[in-house]
């Protein structure tokens, strides 16, 4: 399988930490019980701490269909492949506009895919990893010989899953379960890959189940899919609740998922993450001898989800920092909890 080309659609809005703490005073001003200048202090530091610097949102009049279709062209248009000859349409992660049907299915329309087979993963953040080792699967199969696979990572949006409920905090306390909500960024994203004789790809997984709690965003009646957790929906049903505190707790996990990889770190020219945090992932790759191969996108762009590693691809591709012949490495931690590694060659 070869990886053709990656492309990624942001949208016009550069939202700064200066303008997301701005957000909570405005909305925390009337019910916020304690100090709030000092909790808007420690948001800031947190930020920073994190490596954040500003992010990407919808501006007035942008949709994210628009967005999308934008990044599909262009990523068929460098891949040389013509919107007849996709056979497969993998729509993936957390930001969609229905739960019936796919939104492979709608995204075909929009896009012309007349001839594409269609449906959706979903894995929180390490769904584009996920759906790019099925469709390797797919492709040994035979069955498929050129596949797109898609994301629309547009959750902040009025009515969506942060906005503007989690930058309502009613005390200091909420930072523990809101604040990675203020690193998200929005984005959509458009893979080309192809079957094709090349280097094969290698995929390592782990999955933690018991730390599900961890991050979530419920929906009306999720109660009876789950066993009791006082973490789950802590900032209201259907909102972001993460313990991402908790949550990065967990790197002797993605070391061990790593080391199973066990790429050839001399021959890496790019480490692609999840970007969470520039910080925390610029230490796990220092500490893998991968430090220098990091190609961060998390300061410029926020957290966008399953977007994070093929935006960080396009960048890179973007930059003519990876050329045919490099090797890169894939590396993400996800809710699940999940872990995952993966090699290939450009």
């Amino acid at each position: 399988m070869r990886l053709k080309s990656a492309v990624a659609g942001l949208p016009s809005r550069t939202v700064t930490n200066a303008d997301i703490t701005a957000l909570i005073a405005e909305h925390s001003a009337a019910g916020f019980t304690g100090d709030l200048d000092d909790a808007l202090r420690k948001v800031e530091y947190y930020l920073k701490f994190a490596g954040s610097d500003s992010r990407r949102w919808l501006d007035a009049g942008e949709r994210p269909i628009d967005l999308l279709r934008t990044a599909t062209n262009k990523a068929l248009a460098q891949a040389e492949v013509r919107p007849q000859d996709v056979d497969l349409l993998i729509y993936t992660g957390i930001g969609r506009g229905f739960i019936e049907p796919g939104g492979a299915y709608h995204t075909a329309a929009a896009i012309g895919l007349d001839n594409a087979h269609c449906f959706d993963i979903l894995d929180a953040c390490m769904s584009w990893t996920r759906a790019v080792q099925v469709t390797e699967s797919l492709f040994r199969s035979g069955q498929y010989r050129t596949a797109l696979i898609v994301n629309a990572e547009f959750n902040l949006r009025s009515g969506g899953v942060v906005f503007p409920h989690l930058f309502r905090i009613p005390e200091l306390a909420a930072l523990e379960s809101i604040f990675p909500a203020y690193t998200l960024g929005e984005a959509a994203t458009a893979t080309v890959l192809t079957a094709e004789e090349h280097e094969p790809w290698e995929f390592r997984f782990a999955s933690r189940p018991d730390l599900a709690p961890l991050c979530n965003v419920t929906i009306e009646g999720y109660e009876g899919f789950c066993d009791p957790s006082d973490k789950l929906a802590a900032n209201g049903v259907g909102y972001f609740t993460s313990y991402g505190f908790e949550m990065h707790e967990h790197a002797d996990d993605g070391f061990a998922v790593f080391e199973r990889l066990d790429p050839p770190v001399d021959e890496v020219k790019a480490l692609f993450t999840h970007a969470s945090s520039k910080r925390y992932w610029q230490g796990m790759a220092d500490k893998v001898g991968l430090g220098s191969a990091i190609h961060h996108v998390f300061d410029r762009t926020g957290n966008v989800v399953s977007a994070s590693v093929p935006t960080a691809i396009a960048s890179a591709l973007e930059q003519d920092l990876v050329r045919p012949g490099d090797r890169a490495v894939g590396w993400v931690g996800s809710a699940g909890m999940s872990f995952g590694a993966f090699t290939f060659v450009f």
